[in-house]
């Protein structure tokens, strides 16, 4: 028996909206027993400036959650107390590994209550974060919107947040949108489903679009030495002063440490949506495409599992992971188009959403490289051309240096983002996977990154490997590419 199409009430989503909630999120907390935390985070700019914070956090008194009665109040505490932590984490000389029992213990109640990990998530910066200028106007529109709370105050640290707020709001109605599409799939009506499929196209051209627009008030500079810090979670950040990770003092004397990976648009339940409904599938970083998808039984092989956009599944409010998990047991769409592959318009149309989704994840490639790849390999260059009388910054994500000091070669350490993956390497196996289920070779030869048909020319970079290291051979001479690269030349 087919498992029932989810509905979306069921788990707090909204038809209109998608994942944001459904009323806008609440900006201060209406008790005033909880005026404390909210003192703190409406100064934090003050606080971290003055290096006062961890003093101010360290002088709260254990504020019990028995008064937050809505969800809307459970998630504006999320909110304020993510935001203290991570200033309390990062925002001195050096970083803090031994986090108070006064953020502890109300943060991990609140944690259990929404099923989130006590970490700045993507929920807490984004969906939870925001409000609208003017609440009659359209929330998918960049130009009226503002965050609630920000690390520095600045207006790119806003305009970072928003952007995936405006395409969470601009992406809402795709999801009540391919869900019909399975239904369609499901009685056979390919003509609807082909109608879907086509809207569904050109909504993600519109979310492109949103995309493009991070350039016109996120300064890259400030992004990654100003902002990028913050958003810093404790897995996989030794280089950046936390090597075991942190130790949450919840008042009961254990000193175990906990790492967890920091905010990050994986955690982006419409993204992985978009994959879900596709039947896009990704693998573990590095681990090649398995063309002979059956194993000597004849069936198929079990899909590889603990990749990292699955784990960030961990990382999403409890009900929009099950979600989740309800749309992958009846999600259908690429197997019934493969089987009606003789359907031109069928499969013209679903490849098209392969090619969107996949320029999306080529755009965002094009910014990671501009805020973080390029700014690692230029302050990297300062370091060096100051020599050793470079003043000492703070220890945090953006003073990492890849070097290595035996030989004076530069290091084959992976840049990391803040959710601790190894950046350039992940980002373009997720854009090639994005690829690999179109129908007509031609399509696979545009769309895939990776094996093609040995008939066709490849046409992606030459010898882009799996760990994201290039090598060019033209006119120009030889030259390489690794994770400190950037510019129009790889792009």
């Amino acid at each position: 028996m087919l498992s029932p199409i989810p509905t979306l009430s069921d788990y707090g989503i909204s038809p209109k909206h998608g994942f944001l909630p459904t009323e806008t999120p609440l900006d201060v907390l209406p008790v005033a027993y909880y005026a404390s935390w909210e003192a703190i985070v409406s100064n934090l700019q003050a606080l971290l400036l003055s290096r006062r914070l961890r003093q101010a956090i360290d002088r709260l008194p254990i504020l019990s959650t028995s008064y937050l009665q809505e969800d809307s109040e459970w998630r504006r505490a999320y909110v304020v107390l993510v935001f203290m932590l991570h200033g309390y984490v990062w925002g001195d000389e050096k970083p803090a590994e031994r986090v108070p029992p006064a953020l502890t213990i109300p943060l991990f109640e609140v944690c259990d209550f929404l099923e989130l990990p006590p970490v700045a998530t993507y929920a807490a910066v984004c969906l939870w974060n925001y409000k609208p200028i003017f609440p009659a106007e359209p929330a998918d529109d960049l130009d009226n919107l503002c965050c609630i709370n920000t690390f520095t105050g600045s207006s790119d640290e806003q305009w970072f947040y928003l952007v995936s707020v405006a395409i969470e709001a601009r992406g809402g109605p795709t999801i009540p949108l391919m869900l019909r599409a399975i239904a369609a799939a499901r009685v056979g009506n390919s003509r609807l489903l082909t109608e879907c499929l086509q809207i569904f196209a050109e909504r993600l051209d519109e979310i492109v679009s949103l995309l493009e627009r991070m350039y016109e008030h996120c300064d890259p500079y400030i992004f990654f030495h100003r902002i990028r810090p913050f958003l810093a979670g404790s897995r996989n950040m030794g280089d950046a002063g936390l090597p075991n990770g942190l130790i949450y003092n919840d008042g009961t004397g254990k000193q175990e440490y906990r790492q967890y990976d920091g905010g990050s648009n994986a955690q982006s339940s419409l993204i992985q949506f978009f994959d879900i409904v596709l039947g896009i599938e990704h693998r573990p970083t590095g681990v090649a495409r398995n063309i002979d998808s059956r194993n000597e039984s004849g069936l198929p092989a079990s899909k590889p599992r603990h990749n990292f956009i699955q784990e960030m599944q961990h990382y999403m409010p409890g009900p929009h992971r099950r979600f989740l998990e309800h749309v992958s047991r009846v999600a259908n769409i690429r197997e019934y188009v493969e089987y009606h592959s003789s359907d031109k318009a069928l499969c013209v149309a679903y490849e098209a959403c392969l090619a969107m989704l996949r320029v999306l994840r080529d755009k965002h490639i094009q910014i990671v490289s501009r805020y973080i790849v390029v700014q690692s390999k230029e302050s990297r260059s300062q370091s060096q051309s100051l020599g050793p009388h470079a003043k000492q910054n703070a220890i945090n994500l953006a003073s990492v240096k890849h070097t290595n000091t035996s030989g004076g070669k530069a290091a084959s350490k992976k840049l990391r983002g803040t959710g601790g993956t190894a950046l350039i390497p992940f980002l373009k196996q997720a854009r090639d996977e994005t690829g690999e289920p179109a129908i007509n070779a031609w399509a696979r030869r545009l769309l895939s990154g990776g094996p093609t048909d040995t008939c066709f020319a490849p046409l992606g970079k030459i010898d882009e490997h799996a760990d994201g290291h290039v090598e060019i051979v033209g006119r120009a001479g030889i030259w390489t590419i690794d994770d400190s690269e950037g510019g129009i030349c790889h792009w």
